[in-house]
């Protein structure tokens, strides 16, 4: 049995599950590189008969599954992942299982969120460079206090934005299609229009999933209704925001900057424009990784190939 381990970027698949309990006819090869779409992916894969996919890095559509002939595991980190082509797998008789992660690697994102809106408010990349060149107080820091925070989205990662907003003193008022003014309340802020959100906030974080509905969610009509100064933070996904709108402002300096985790292309290409601007702080979609979730997604991995090969298969996405 030959399994690849995909995008294991910070090399840590081989230590934080023991893969030699599944006895010396299995095979694991760790990729700790992302595989470019193409012949030479197909060529790396094609002689798997089970691949874990790390979430949504390497994306698993019916054309890629056609190139895998010898497929028949598929198992991904995490319990859902829109990158796969669930129906496709089905077709081709492959298993599709998932691997959970810990229980709170969801307020991970969270953290990360506010570090990105630390930094833009405090200048910190640019404060950070400047020391390092003997430079000393550059850039007048913003004040959180009294500022405004529209939160989209107000689930668990949303609220939990929100009160971290709250205990900074901030006005925090949040929208997303289906909030009500209680559910809004349960959390202890008001509930807004989407126009007022984007119109009014000093600083807005994205916290709703991607779908057909939410696609371009932050259009260019709500970029150009933000303030001045005001800052974007997307740490959920990249395609929440029509991007060349969201370039267009930053360019301008229409707005005051964006932190962002999840780009259109991941991994962000080396030449991507967007790593020019000196007014985003950029991290590689880093929300979701802790040490934590990740022993609990490869331990939960190889318990998933471990009851596919027993013929009892667990968290089985593709029913």
């Amino acid at each position: 049995m030959k399994i690849a381990v995909l995008d294991d970027y910070h090399g840590v698949a081989g230590t934080y599950a023991d893969w030699k309990t599944l006895g010396d006819d299995a095979q694991v090869t760790t990729f700790p590189d992302y595989l470019p779409e193409g012949p030479e992916r197909d060529a790396a894969l094609k002689p798997f008969d089970v691949i874990i996919a790390m979430r949504e890095r390497t994306p698993f559509p019916a054309s890629q599954l056609a190139a895998l002939p010898n497929l028949k595991l598929l198992v991904t980190t995490g319990m859902k992942n829109n990158s796969i082509d669930v129906p496709a797998c089905v077709a081709q008789g492959v298993v599709v299982c998932g691997a959970p992660g810990s229980a709170d690697a969801n307020f991970a994102t969270s953290e990360l969120a506010w570090t990105l809106l630390l930094a833009l408010f405090k200048n910190l990349p640019h404060e950070n460079a400047s020391m390092r060149q003997g430079q000393w107080q550059t850039r007048m820091p913003l004040p959180i206090a009294g500022k405004r925070l529209g939160v989209v989205g107000l689930g668990r990662l949303g609220a939990a934005m929100a009160k971290v907003g709250l205990a900074f003193g901030m006005d925090v008022v949040a929208w997303s299609p289906n909030l009500t003014d209680d559910k809004a309340a349960e959390v202890g802020v008001k509930r807004v229009d989407k126009h007022e959100l984007f119109a009014t906030s000093d600083a807005i974080s994205l916290h709703v999933v991607l779908s057909a509905r939410s696609r371009h969610v932050v259009d260019a009509a709500a970029i150009d209704a933000m303030k001045p100064g005001a800052f974007l933070v997307n740490t959920s996904r990249a395609g929440l925001v029509d991007n060349d709108a969201l370039m267009r402002a930053l360019k301008a300096r229409r707005i005051g900057g964006a932190g962002l985790d999840v780009f259109d292309l991941e991994p962000l290409p080396a030449d991507d424009p967007i790593r020019t601007l000196d007014n985003v702080v950029l991290t590689p979609h880093l929300g979701y990784v802790s040490e934590d979730n990740f022993r609990a997604f490869y331990t939960n991995a190889l318990a998933a190939v471990q009851a596919w090969k027993a013929g009892k298969p667990i968290n089985v996405l593709s029913k």
